[in-house]
C-alpha cells in the first residue's frame, strides 16, 4: 500500500488544493467520454450512405432532368419514407452511452488539505483519498487503505450477483480477474454496507468503466444484410449502366435520334431499378423491431434485426443482462394471519437498507427484497422506526445465519 501511495504522491492528509488542481489539468476531468452525440440531421443524412439509395437518387435526378417528373417524384418519395423509418428507429436507440454515464457518482467525499470535503465527482484526480459509506457510488477506481465491514455491489463489471466483501490487504498474483481484486473499488459500483477509504488510482476513461465506454465508441461493421444489399446494388447499377449504354450505342449506330435514344435509355434504367426494395426492407425490419420492443428489447440499428433472426445460439452473461440482479419477495406464508402486521414490521426494521437520492433502496440483496415487500404492503421503514426506534442489534454472522435488532416499544 505504501508503494501505491508513493507512486501517486498521496498521504494520510490527502492532496493539497494546489496539487489537486494541477493533477486535474494533467489528467482531465473524471468523466466518461463518448463520441459526439449524433443529431437528428446527422442520423437522417446517414440513411443515404447505402449504394442502392444512391443509385435511386441518381435515377431520380436524371429522370427529373429529362422532364419525367412523375418517376422522379415517386422515387424521391420512396427514398424519403425509407430514411424517415430509419431515423425514427435509430433516434430511439441513441442513448446507450448516456445511460452508462448516468451510473457515475455526481459527488464524492475526499480528504484534501487534512479535512473531508464534498466535491463534484468529475474533479476527483489520481492520488485523492476517497471516503465511502453505504449507499454511495464509487467515483473512480481506487485501492482501499481501510475498510469497516465494507461490501460492494459490482455486478455491472463482474456479473456476480452477490455482494463482494472488501479488505485493504495486499493480494498475491499479478493479473487477477476483476471479481478477485477484493482490495480495489471501481467507478460506478455501489457500497451496500459498511465504510471504506481508498486512494484513487485511475479516473475517467482509464477506469474499468471507461474501458467499457470505449468499447461502445468502437465502430461497428456492416451486417450480413447490408453486405448483401451493397453487393446487389453494385450488380444492379453495373447491369443497368451496361445495358443502357449498349442500347444507346446500338441506336446511335443505326442513326436514331439522340434525344429519343437518351430518353429511352433513362426510362429503361428507371424501370430496371427496384426502387421499392429499400422501403420494403425498412418497413419489414421496423415491424420486426417493434415486435422486439414489446419484449423489452431495443434494436439500435434496423439492419441488425435480420442478423439476430439468423442466430441459433447466444452466449451471454446472465446477471444484469437477462435478469435485473435483484431479488424479490413473491409471497409470504404466515401460519397466523393475525401476526402478519408484526412480520411486515420486522421486514421493514430488521435491516440496514438506506434510501438513495432517487428513493431507490440500497443495501444487501436479501435485505432490499424484504424491505421492498414491506413497503409495497404499506409498512414504511421511516415511519416504523419512529414508532419503534432501534436500541441494539446483532449483525449477521456465519453461525447464527440471521440478523437481529431490538426496538423500544412506546409505553
Amino acid at each position: 500500500m505504501e508503494e501505491v501511495r508513493r507512486a501517486l504522491g498521496a498521504d494520510g492528509d490527502g492532496l493539497s488544493a494546489a496539487e489537486a488542481a494541477e493533477r486535474l489539468r494533467e489528467h482531465g476531468p473524471n468523466e466518461l467520454e463518448g463520441k459526439r452525440k449524433r443529431t437528428i440531421l446527422g442520423i437522417f443524412l446517414g440513411q443515404f450512405k447505402d449504394l442502392m439509395i444512391l443509385v435511386l437518387l441518381a435515377a431520380a435526378v436524371v429522370a427529373g432532368a429529362v422532364g419525367d417528373l412523375s418517376d422522379a417524384t415517386i422515387i424521391l418519395a420512396i427514398v424519403l419514407i425509407n430514411a424517415v423509418i430509419g431515423v425514427v428507429q435509430e433516434y430511439r436507440a441513441e442513448k446507450a452511452l448516456e445511460a452508462l454515464q448516468r451510473m457515475a457518482a455526481p459527488h464524492a467525499h475526499v480528504r484534501r488539505d487534512g479535512r473531508l470535503q464534498d466535491i463534484a465527482a468529475r474533479e476527483v484526480v489520481p492520488g485523492d483519498t476517497v471516503v465511502l459509506e453505504a449507499g454511495q457510488v464509487v467515483p473512480a477506481d481506487l485501492r482501499f487503505t481501510a475498510v469497516h465491514g465494507l461490501r460492494m455491489q459490482e455486478a455491472a463489471l463482474t456479473g456476480e450477483s452477490m455482494d463482494t466483501a472488501k479488505h485493504p490487504d495486499e493480494l498475491e498474483g499479478d493479473d487477477l480477474p476483476l471479481g478477485d481484486r477484493v482490495n480495489m473499488g471501481y467507478k460506478g459500483t455501489v457500497v451496500v454496507k459498511g465504510r471504506g477509504e481508498g486512494v484513487v488510482v485511475a479516473t475517467g476513461m482509464r477506469t474499468e468503466m471507461g474501458r467499457i465506454a470505449s468499447l461502445l465508441d468502437q465502430g461497428t461493421g456492416a451486417t450480413p444484410l447490408q453486405k448483401r444489399m451493397a453487393a446487389f446494388g453494385k450488380v444492379v447499377a453495373l447491369a443497368v449502366l451496361v445495358i443502357c449504354a449498349a442500347l444507346f450505342g446500338l441506336g446511335w449506330w443505326r442513326g436514331g435520334d439522340v434525344m429519343t435514344l437518351l430518353l429511352t435509355s433513362i426510362s429503361l434504367a428507371v424501370a430496371a431499378i427496384p426502387e421499392a426494395l429499400p422501403a420494403l426492407m425498412s418497413v419489414s425490419l421496423a415491424l420486426s423491431a417493434r415486435r422486439m420492443v414489446k419484449q423489452q428489447a431495443l434494436v439500435r440499428r434496423l439492419a441488425a434485426v435480420e442478423t439476430l433472426g439468423s442466430v441459433t445460439v447466444i452466449c451471454t452473461d446472465k446477471t444484469g443482462t437477462l435478469t435485473r440482479n435483484r431479488m424479490q419477495v413473491e409471497h409470504l406464508v404466515v401460519l397466523d394471519e393475525a401476526r402478519r402486521p408484526l412480520l411486515l414490521q420486522a421486514l421493514a426494521l430488521s435491516n440496514d437498507v438506506k434510501a438513495g437520492p432517487d428513493g431507490e433502496a440500497i443495501g444487501q440483496g436479501t435485505e432490499v427484497a424484504l424491505y421492498e415487500h414491506a413497503r409495497e404492503q404499506g409498512v414504511l421503514k421511516a415511519e416504523a422506526a419512529k414508532e419503534l426506534p432501534r436500541v441494539a442489534e446483532l449483525p449477521f454472522d456465519a453461525v447464527r445465519k440471521c440478523m437481529s435488532t431490538i426496538h423500544r416499544r412506546p409505553v
